[in-house]
């Protein structure tokens, strides 16, 4: 018993040791690693690294979500990074589309490619494993010719006689890249695939898993990538960005060397050594967000108070698969936009100030610009 009450005394010592981190404090912390307090000059590639990805599964908000976060950015930065694959586009975290650096895709994949199977077989119970194998390898045959239309490999699948709906999950057993000019600013949809062995040079395993320790180097890099992007966060907010389950990010963090603290709730949040902690009073500038954009998704959206509850329903709505284009406004959502005759117009969710308008107004004509050049 006194064993148990001296544990119980030194977890009460630790919690009170560790510094709680505000609401103000995380929504600052997460602005300024996804470049929204302040623009910075990095490439492409560099960028999607240092934000944890972006999701696109409209291609034009990844270009909108480097513009509103790098200073000097152009649509043909992102065109030119894509098309050299300095820059992929691919199933990753959760499956969905993102878009991350070459050197981050292999791991990446490596990482959440047992947990993503096992996710999709879940969700589709109507086939088996063995299905999606054969479907897959149906696919990989056609895609070995080169890259292919989604629809050329639906029909692959549909002339063999299997069901056009295994397609999408075939992806979790072969790596394939969306290749470009597909999945761009000039052709958004991005539905041309081919293999990441000829596109990357990546390994694209057919069935096994990679060995271990490469599974493991890659869950590092997942909590790595999240905590730069997002961070300061708990194991479960990284569990629910990458699609794993929460202690695989666990095992994760007791091998990296993290600092640790607490959210106003009591939960644990860890942190990179070295990564920025603003003064939660620093002011945060106007920025226009597009669809998807991770900054206002999941656990770390929610802990920094980046969409306000009375907003949540005019920017997630159950009529419309994806978030409407957002204005945030001191670091959170204000208003939507829209691109109209090359003009961005805002509807605002409540009233801004005189200064606050005049703001919005001027980031809006950049963005016109940018979006109409």
């Amino acid at each position: 018993m006194v064993a148990l009450a001296t544990m119980a005394t030194h977890r009460e010592t630790a919690l009170v040791a560790e510094r709680v981190l505000t609401r103000e404090a995380l929504n600052r912390a997460l602005l300024a690693r996804q470049g929204l307090l302040e623009r910075v000059r990095l490439t492409p590639e560099r960028a999607v690294e240092r934000f944890g990805g972006l999701q696109t599964q409209y291609a034009p908000s990844g270009y909108v979500g480097l513009w509103s976060r790098l200073d000097g950015f152009a649509r043909d930065d992102l065109t030119a990074a894509l098309t050299s694959g300095r820059v992929v586009q691919a199933w990753a975290m959760r499956c969905t589309i993102h878009m991350v650096s070459r050197a981050d895709h292999a791991p990446l994949t490596a990482a959440v490619r047992l947990p993503r199977r096992g996710y999709w077989m879940r969700l589709h119970k109507g086939h088996d494993e063995e299905r999606f194998v054969e479907a897959s390898a149906l696919v990989r045959a056609r895609l070995a010719d080169g890259p292919a239309t989604q629809a050329a490999l639906v029909a692959t699948l549909t002339d063999a006689g299997l069901d056009r709906a295994l397609f999408p999950g075939t992806q979790l057993w072969t790596d394939m890249v969306r290749v470009p000019p597909a999945g761009t600013w000039e052709r958004p949809r991005a539905h041309v695939y081919g293999l990441a062995t000829d596109h990357l040079g990546a390994a694209a395993p057919a069935g096994s898993p990679e060995p271990a320790d490469v599974v493991a180097a890659g869950e590092e890099l997942l909590v790595r990538r999240y905590l730069r992007g997002f961070g300061p966060a708990s194991a479960p907010d990284v569990a629910r960005w990458a699609g794993v389950t929460v202690g695989t990010v666990r095992a994760a963090v007791e091998r990296l060397d993290l600092r640790r603290f607490r959210a106003e709730d009591g939960a644990e949040l860890v942190d990179l050594p070295r990564a920025p902690l603003p003064d939660p009073g620093v002011p945060a500038p106007v920025r226009f967000l597009s669809t998807f954009d991770a900054a206002l998704l999941l656990g770390h959206a929610s802990r920094a108070g980046v969409v306000p509850a009375g907003c949540r329903d005019r920017v997630f709505h159950r009529s419309i698969p994806q978030s409407v284009p957002t204005v945030l406004v001191d670091g959170r959502v204000a208003g939507s936009w829209r691109v109209t005759e090359g003009r961005v117009v805002v509807t605002p969710f409540a009233e801004l100030t005189t200064r606050q308008a005049r703001e919005v107004g001027d980031e809006a004509e950049r963005l016109a610009a940018f979006w109409t050049g």
